[in-house]
């Protein structure tokens, strides 16, 4: 899974000189934030997929936590772009990772701690493997999602994955392929690390952004490509019963991508196979990467489109003499509403 080279405190190295002490604050506490993105293989080259607002919520994230990344978006932007070259990847799975390095331990950090940055670039397929083409089997967790006012869900911390862990653990030991989270008040909230979608009566049917859920970049990509398609979407409050009554159900993510769901506590969806909106969707979104969906609102950032003297900043300095506080599928005819069903 490893590759030869990742990028750290400003520079590619080799994957086995990456390393941390064990009092790295985000080891005892939690406090990183990260993304997970990909670079997909397309007919003009590796291209990531909206890699721009990938590092816009990093640094979002960071500021919520009051992290000082210490570089631009610009910089991790030329970085990620870098990384894929050094590896000579087409397509990867990619998680830049920004955490707060050994500076003592406590709870809140001193001052002056040091804050790390690292990206990684790794060989990886689907998430939930052949539940991408066959559906997956999933579960209602008895692990909810926390309330809003307890910990940041729009925020993409590390600490928010130990509830993740649970939810999937718990579903893995009852056999399924993943779990679902009711969030505080007992509505549909996400799975354990994926958006969720239902399918009722032709409309698609979300949870808000208020029901404790990451504000996905891969969902909201799903909510542009279903305006596409002449699909009616709404964002609204769903009662877990909801699952069980729905005609088809996907879920969405980086990792994810759109993965349908066969099953729901061993309750079968629809017909127990990906449904015709799904398969629409699934279409237009892989179609971005084959040339069959058109790149309208330029998703895509080529890796090889800008010529290697202008990436200069994706190897910066070594900033370690700065202040520690500083830095420690086949082509096809593109879907439209009426080939749904």
């Amino acid at each position: 899974m490893n590759t030869a080279f990742l990028w750290h405190n400003g520079r590619i190295k080799p994957w086995a000189e990456a390393t941390v002490h064990v009092s790295t604050h985000a080891l005892h506490y939690g406090s990183s934030v990260f993304e997970g993105e990909r670079v997909y293989a397309t007919p003009k080259g590796a291209a990531y997929f909206r890699l721009s607002e990938h590092t816009q919520r990093l640094f979002e994230s960071a500021r919520v936590y009051d992290i000082a990344i210490g570089y631009s978006e610009d910089e991790i932007n030329a970085a990620c772009l870098e990384l894929i070259r050094a590896n000579d990847m087409r397509s990867a799975y990619v998680r830049p990772i920004v955490f707060r390095g050994a500076g003592g331990l406590g709870v809140l950090p001193k001052h002056g701690a040091p804050v790390e940055v690292a990206i990684m670039a790794l060989d990886w397929g689907a998430y939930l493997g052949e539940a991408i083409e066959k559906g997956a089997d999933v579960c209602v967790s008895s692990w909810h999602r926390p309330a809003p006012n307890t910990l940041p869900s729009w925020a993409k911390a590390g600490g928010n994955y130990l509830s993740s862990q649970l939810i999937a653990a718990e579903a893995r030991r009852g056999g399924y392929d993943e779990g679902i989270a009711l969030g505080h008040n007992g509505l549909l909230s996400e799975g354990a690390g994926e958006n969720l979608f239902l399918v009722k009566k032709g409309k698609l049917l979300t949870p808000p952004t208020s029901a404790g859920i990451l504000a996905g970049i891969t969902r909201d990509s799903v909510i542009a490509l279903a305006a596409d398609l002449g699909l009616t979407l709404e964002e609204r409050d769903l009662p877990r019963e909801a699952l069980y009554s729905a005609d088809e159900i996907f879920m969405t993510g980086t990792a994810a991508e759109i993965t349908p769901v066969r099953s729901v506590d061993r309750k079968t969806v629809g017909k127990g196979e990906p449904g015709p909106i799904t398969r629409a969707l699934q279409q237009a979104f892989f179609g971005l990467f084959d040339g069959r969906t058109a790149d309208r609102r330029g998703w895509l950032e080529y890796v090889d489109k800008v010529d290697r003297a202008d990436v200069s900043c994706a190897v910066v300095p070594d900033r370690e003499d700065q202040e520690a506080a500083i830095h420690g599928r086949t082509t096809q005819q593109e879907p439209t509403l009426e080939t749904i069903g």
